[in-house]
């Protein structure tokens, strides 16, 4: 009878130092995003970092992000909200390292969590936010005779989705 309880143990506290902390506390399937805008039945439209749209849809919704891009690599996400009469609202969605990667496997998971287990799920990523609630402001209509200037909108290079950067154009150096 201890032989079975002690082979039983050694199993337990191998599984146990073989998982990620991560992975056990926290979630590596994806997560989900929760869209809401007032007024509702807004047209949502989701891309990756590469500019791949992902969901079209109106609001209210909800929807799973994949938070795992590659290995240690997670994935950044733009939601673009529309409505006619409205001014459009953009929001960058990332992820961020979960707290029980860090300092879960630091207690538990040791290495094999930090370099392998989490990493390989996905489990170390959070989604930096899981709610986005936008209220739209209406377009004015313009005065008679005013004439409309172009805007500009500055962005890092990363957040530019790789099917239009080939149409950017630089103006000044």
């Amino acid at each position: 009878m201890k032989k079975n309880q002690m082979k039983t143990i050694g199993v337990l506290g191998t599984v146990a130092l073989l998982t990620g902390c991560a992975t056990i506390m926290g979630q590596s399937a994806p997560e989900t995003l929760n869209v809401r805008s007032a007024p509702d039945q807004a047209n949502v439209s989701i891309s990756d970092e590469t500019g791949t749209k992902i969901f079209e849809g109106k609001t209210p919704t909800a929807l799973p992000l994949e938070k795992k891009k590659g290995y240690f690599s997670g994935k950044k996400y733009s939601v673009v909200i529309r409505k006619d009469g409205y001014a459009d609202h953009t929001i960058s969605v990332d992820t961020k390292v979960n707290g029980w990667y860090i300092g879960g496997n630091l207690l538990f998971g040791a290495l094999i969590g930090w370099l392998i287990v989490d990493p390989a799920t996905g489990a170390m990523w959070k989604l930096d936010t899981n709610e986005i609630n936008v209220t739209l402001n209406e377009n004015k209509p313009e005065e008679e005779g005013a004439k409309s200037e172009p805007s500009a909108r500055i962005m890092l290079l990363d957040d530019v989705p790789l099917s239009l950067r080939s149409k950017m154009v630089r103006i000044s150096q």
